[in-house]
């Protein structure tokens, strides 16, 4: 287990890789006539801008000499990866399908893992300037008014200095609410939410793209949270946490299994997030 200055330097340090990659990302989005977009192996886009950001976190984070397993690397072979003590997480630029619309529901996700368990962990929403964090058994967060800075340089003391602690006290809503994803959905979400209404007869649906549902879910914006569509680890472990400490919990659907980090294979199940 880390020590507390280690954990403290090392939480700056991802916070600061985030916004420097969040400005990496805002600097693109401006241009959406050169976003270089190609498909992956596996038929899901990328763009310049999902690069870009990989590039900076790797850089960002390299003086830390601690390995990244990132959606822009997922070629590293389990048995390279299979016993590392300590590790991050990452995906540059959750939400590429978003980004490329133009709607602004993007992150930053970064996590570190301590023997496949996330130990602490950010997501950037760049273009509403607000940084969600969480460490385990400590609490979650919000900072808001954090700007995209590609020499952000943030201290843990700063970052503390402005926190919000999660849930929100002025979340309440009357109505129960379910976020699902803006461009990922599928017979069985429809049905798994018509379920649903028998117990919330006025449930309220919210589409909402990348990790940010999370931390809505966090935040107590909204309550529920089901995807039937595939997902990688580097799309959860960063959020699961975030909502985790805010007193909320995700599970495998429908089997109601923890998630798993660092598989041979990286692919999420189907999957409940609720408050």
């Amino acid at each position: 287990m880390i020590d507390d200055t280690i954990r403290e330097y090392l939480l700056a340090q991802q916070f600061n890789a985030a916004v420097r990659a969040g400005a990496a990302i805002m600097k693109i989005y401006k241009h959406s006539d050169d976003y270089d977009i190609a498909m992956k192996s596996d038929h899901t886009p990328i763009t310049i801008a999902d690069r870009m950001a990989h590039n900076t976190i790797k850089e960002a984070l390299g003086t830390t000499r601690i390995p990244i397993l990132s959606e822009e690397g997922r070629e590293m072979l389990y048995d390279e990866r299979r016993n590392w003590e300590l590790f991050w997480l990452v995906d540059p630029l959750d939400g590429t399908v978003e980004f490329i619309k133009g709607n602004n529901e993007f992150t930053v996700n970064i996590a570190l893992m301590e023997n496949n368990v996330c130990i602490s962990s950010v997501v950037y929403v760049p273009y509403h300037h607000k940084m969600y964090i969480a460490e385990r058994g400590r609490g979650a967060w919000v900072m808001t008014d954090v700007v995209p800075d590609e020499h952000a340089e943030y201290s843990y003391d700063l970052m503390h200095a402005s926190m919000q602690r999660l849930p929100l006290a002025g979340a309440h809503h009357e109505r129960f609410r379910v976020a699902v994803s803006r461009s990922h959905q599928t017979e069985e979400t429809h049905q798994h939410i018509e379920s649903l209404r028998v117990e919330y007869p006025d449930l309220e649906v919210v589409e909402q793209g990348s990790s940010y549902k999370f931390c809505l879910l966090a935040e107590g914006v909204v309550d529920y949270y089901i995807r039937t569509t595939t997902t990688f680890e580097w799309d959860t472990a960063a959020g699961e946490l975030i909502l985790a400490e805010s007193g909320g919990v995700t599970v495998s659907y429908p089997s109601g299994e923890s998630l798993c980090y660092n598989k041979s294979e990286l692919g999420n199940p189907w999957f409940v997030a609720r408050r």
